[in-house]
């Protein structure tokens, strides 16, 4: 599978996170719409076969396809920028800041949003032909997520809201695991098994994922669920984006940089700086 050690694949972490500062504008708003429209389309697919299985494990065993696919493919969900991008600039790499950090983030979600969004709408046409009739089984569950996880929330206050944090510090935990996984190997298979695994965990286990969560709750607003934009917004997709923010930095970015790391690490490979349109 052709292993690669921690300091070496630390070192292609930070190198990652720098030249996605310096990406233009077109090309990472691009990439984050499709891996927001590639992972909608898994969460989808991991939806319906729970609901004509009856077996949420067996979605939760294949979800991982989509998250595997896009980033093969390149692309960059929030989850994995909030943990690599960073590293650019604790390595103080020349002409990284604050700014072109927080404005690939800023890229990364409305990209994210509008590749999940597009495909919430596309699935809700789907499952009412068009809007012509009542949401079928798969449609009325994807109401039911969206209430239970909003609304569900906020019936407990304060501790609805921190374990809604916790649940998000998790999923990110596990999610950028499957992102550094996908650098461990310098093969196909070695980069899915490692990604496939950390993935299935958080799905399985109802962690809180800012883009799923981008394409779940609009879906089911769409389709009638009884809860509001302001719900979704205050009790869901804020706290999750903090949550994975914490998650993914913390106990991924931070801790292996810190253990195989060191400031001025030398690239693995030559990386094209240009100015960001």
């Amino acid at each position: 599978m052709s292993y690669v050690k921690p300091a070496e694949f630390t070192a292609r972490m930070i190198d990652a996170g720098e030249a996605k500062v310096f990406m233009s504008t077109r090309d990472t708003v691009l990439r984050a719409f499709m891996a927001g429209a590639i992972l909608a389309l898994a969460a989808a697919f991991a939806v319906t076969i729970s609901v004509n299985t009856g077996q949420p494990l067996l979605g939760a065993l294949l979800f991982p396809v989509g998250f595997c696919m896009l980033y093969l493919l390149g692309f960059d969900l929030l989850t994995g920028v909030f943990t690599l991008v960073p590293l650019a600039l604790i390595d103080k790499r020349p002409g990284v800041r604050l700014r072109g950090v927080l404005r690939n983030w800023g890229l990364v979600f409305v990209g994210n949003f509008a590749g999940a969004f597009t495909v919430a709408l596309m699935m809700a046409i789907i499952v009412t032909y068009g809007f012509s009739v009542e949401p079928n089984e798969i449609g009325q569950q994807l109401g039911v997520i969206g209430e239970s996880r909003t609304v569900g929330y906020a019936e407990h206050g304060a501790a609805g809201m921190l374990t809604l944090f916790i649940r998000g510090v998790l999923c990110n935990w596990m999610v950028s695991t499957g992102v550094v996984a996908a650098m461990m190997s310098t093969s196909v298979p070695g980069k899915v098994i490692g990604m496939w695994m950390p993935v299935m965990v958080f799905f399985y286990m109802g962690f809180e994922h800012s883009i799923v969560n981008m394409f779940l709750f609009p879906a089911g607003l769409l389709l009638g669920g009884d809860f509001s934009v302001g719900d979704y917004l205050v009790w869901n997709e804020i706290p999750t984006v903090v949550g994975n923010l914490v998650g993914g930095l913390t106990f991924v970015g931070l801790t292996l940089y810190a253990t195989h790391a060191r400031t001025g690490t030398t690239r693995t490979r030559p990386v094209t700086v240009a100015a960001p349109k």
